[in-house]
């Protein structure tokens, strides 16, 4: 949504009790000030956090050819784009379960 379109639902009352034009007007300290007070908010990131970062780049997938049952093929696709990538993930998951078992 644009923020146009959020302040037209927030006129419609479509966004319950927040003050938008309050929010609207705080300020950056501000912002770093109410999270700072915030008990469950995330700390703020600054260039200090990337210090220690590396890049580690994906093993690349092997290319193959499989055959499915069309239930578990359909049942992946209808959770929309990425459904392979969510096989692997079980197929992964199945493995790191059974990994110590085949020893």
């Amino acid at each position: 949504m644009s923020l146009e379109e959020i302040r037209q639902a927030h006129r419609r009352g479509d966004f319950g009790e927040t003050d938008w034009e309050r929010l609207d007007s705080m300020t950056d300290e501000d912002i770093e000030a109410a999270v700072a007070n915030d008990p469950d908010a995330a700390p703020l990131v600054d260039s200090s956090f990337w210090q220690d970062a590396k890049v580690v780049m994906p093993e690349a997938k092997m290319d193959i050819h499989i055959r499915l049952d069309s239930d578990i093929v359909d049942f992946f696709k209808k959770g929309g784009q990425g459904y392979q990538t969510r096989m692997n993930a079980v197929l992964r998951s199945y493995v790191a379960a059974h990994r110590d078992k085949r020893s």
